[in-house]
């Protein structure tokens, strides 16, 4: 089969579907991502696949999406996919209804997490429910990631075919304990190997929970690594402000360190001793996935996803959105007390080692697929 991945941007194809693209591959189709172009696209293409690009924006603009919804139908109509997966809700919405007008035979759509949210105000909620809803006339198959959404999506009849839950993962290889990399890291960062290290992995935007985790980090003793850059197609609220809190008051300030977008992740999170990510909302947490494997703890929003992945009280704690208070005093927990914090890593590790090895996800995802 010739088959499109198609998202927004060239960071989600990235870092999240190629393992997808690579297990396609394998089992013999051939597979071709279509983004909007960006810096991440030439690496997508060292490993041997063609990337299109197409004027997908995140963005709500209707001339922006009129825009891409014409570029998109002529776009499967010059190549002729057989399917046609789309992920990220934008280019999920213009994507399956482009598919549609161009013929494509089979439509299916990855739900990295929808939109909508129990967080989220009622008449916004309703109107990304109904756009989901609409989607889902042209949707032959939906995956979720979470198992949360897949009930959701069944109650709410986003798809008119089969909705499952594939769950997420990662590489249990390139993700693992190492102590020697832990002092390596702690030498190069300048850190004590004795200095509690709170790592946090993601998109400086607001509703990854930065404002209430720099909040409070004044009353925890630790050190905290902040891991990551805000994406030029963010449209998500700032974190400009909290950043600037920050580097104004000398508590914090000595306590939180933004070491931006960086290649060795694995290795930062090796170094670290907790991991936390206080979200607003999210699918199903690669990046929690990832600390698990690492063998760490994990403090964590109680929200859709990450509430499956982290076992409240064994493998990590859960917190109440916006919370900082209860945050800090979960962090504080785990900062203050290393044999509970080795007990819930290790927990941790085997759970994530059983149940989100990449590989499994990949090859549930062919045989739903039915291109295995």
């Amino acid at each position: 089969m010739k088959i499109c991945q198609l998202c927004a941007v060239d960071f989600t194809l990235y870092h999240f579907l190629l393992p997808l693209m690579h297990g396609m591959r394998a089992a013999g189709h051939e597979v071709v991502g279509a983004c909007a172009r960006g810096e991440l696209a030439g690496k997508v293409e060292a490993q041997g696949f063609r990337v299109l690009d197409v004027p997908v924006r995140r963005s709500a603009d209707p001339l922006a999406l009129w825009h891409a919804y014409r570029a998109l139908v002529q776009t499967f109509r010059a190549e002729r996919f057989d399917l046609v997966h789309v992920h990220t809700p934008v280019a999920a919405l213009v994507g399956r209804l482009a598919a549609a007008r161009a013929g494509v035979p089979k439509v299916v759509y990855t739900a990295h997490g929808f939109y909508f949210h129990e967080g989220m105000a009622w008449p916004k909620r309703m109107v990304h429910m109904a756009l989901e809803w609409i989607g889902g006339r042209f949707t032959d198959l939906l995956l979720t990631q979470a198992e949360e959404d897949a009930a959701t999506a069944r109650r709410l009849g986003l798809s008119r075919g089969p909705v499952h839950a594939i769950g997420n993962g990662s590489d249990p290889q390139r993700f693992r304990p190492d102590p020697a990399t832990r002092v390596r890291v702690r030498a190069e960062l300048g850190t004590p190997d004795t200095r509690p290290v709170i790592a946090v992995v993601g998109r400086l935007v607001a509703e990854k929970g930065y404002p209430e985790l720099f909040a409070a980090m004044r009353n925890v003793d630790a050190e905290l690594w902040v891991v990551g850059e805000r994406l030029a197609s963010d449209h998500a609220a700032s974190v400009a402000e909290a950043i600037a809190a920050v580097e104004a008051d000398g508590m914090t300030r000595t306590r939180v360190r933004f070491l931006g977008y960086r290649q060795d992740v694995p290795d930062l999170l090796r170094a670290a001793d907790i991991f936390t990510l206080p979200s607003h909302r999210e699918g199903m947490p690669r990046s929690i996935i990832e600390a698990m494997l690492t063998g760490l703890p994990v403090v964590a929003t109680d929200i859709r996803g990450s509430r499956e992945e982290v076992i409240d009280g064994t493998t990590g704690l859960l917190v109440p959105v916006r919370d900082p208070a209860a945050l800090a005093r979960a962090l504080s927990r785990l900062a203050a007390d290393a044999p509970l914090r080795k007990e819930m890593g290790a927990a941790g590790l085997a759970r994530a080692r059983e149940l989100y090895d990449e590989s499994l996800v990949v090859m549930r995802q062919l045989a739903l697929l039915g291109i295995a």
